[in-house]
């Protein structure tokens, strides 16, 4: 009986951690691993079955499910509108009340064009440029990533630093050793000036926007990206420029 407890007792913490996992790691690194762990596990059922004989179960299993299968195709054609009614379901349960949906925050360089869900917190980009244009960022693998980042660190520092708090953001720091400890250099937030406009992109707001605005768009945004969270370093200083160009026009419009 004892036993039993304890391992009731481990069961529910291990899908604590699970779930808190599923919360705080981007969709994409789940959506990787949870293929990975198919793959594996499927060659693994298969291996098992052979070393012991057992592999006509599976036939059997798959000859048996194959005309549920034939009955279920006609409902693929009603995926559609379910993932709109999921769409819908997800903007009413937003911050803002679920009247439109979730603010975006975009940062644009040569090769890239970077956005940010202020909701969910999630990074995603579109490459403009070089041999992966057109291509969005979570349809890139880690070494496709790191390639287009190899690609740009010579022509456009920009470029390649939205790259890497892209990477830094999906894998963490264990994709640095496999690219080369290089990878570690440009890091820093470029010096460049910023307009305005720009930095009412970075922070998802109208150009009219008020003192207030500014500083609710910069605390929320930093609570998602903030280094000491999981965040991106350079990422979280273009934000405080957006802030601090903003602020400043604020004061010389004031003055």
């Amino acid at each position: 009986m004892y036993f039993r407890f304890l391992i009731a007792i481990a069961v529910l913490v291990a899908l604590f951690i699970l779930l808190r996992w599923f919360q705080r790691t981007p969709p994409e690194t789940v959506a990787r691993i949870l293929r990975r762990a198919l793959w594996i596990g499927g060659i693994g059922l298969v291996l098992f079955l052979a070393t012991t004989g057992r592999l006509h179960w599976l036939f059997a299993l798959f000859a048996s499910l194959l005309p549920l299968g034939r009955r279920l195709l006609p409902l693929l054609r009603y995926l559609p509108i379910l993932g709109q009614l999921m769409a819908r379901y997800r903007a009413s349960r937003s911050p803002q009340g679920g009247a439109s949906p979730g603010k975006t925050s975009q940062i644009e360089a040569r090769f890239v064009r970077m956005t940010l869900n202020h909701d969910t917190g999630e990074l995603e980009g579109e490459v403009l440029e070089g041999q992966f244009q057109g291509r969005r960022l979570s349809e890139l693998s880690q070494a496709q990533l790191v390639a287009l980042w190899h690609e740009c660190q010579p022509v456009d520092a920009e470029s390649a630093r939205l790259i890497q708090a892209y990477l830094d953001s999906v894998y963490g720091q264990d994709w640095h050793e496999e690219a080369g400890a290089s990878s570690r250099s440009g890091t820093s937030p470029g010096n460049g000036a910023m307009s305005c406009e720009e930095a009412a992109e970075i922070l998802g707001l109208s150009s009219d926007a008020g003192r207030e605005e500014i500083i609710a768009a910069h605390r929320r945004l930093m609570q998602k990206l903030h280094p000491d969270r999981g965040g991106s370093t350079y990422l979280a200083a273009k934000i405080n420029q957006a802030k601090d160009v903003l602020l400043n026009e604020q004061d010389r419009q004031g003055a």
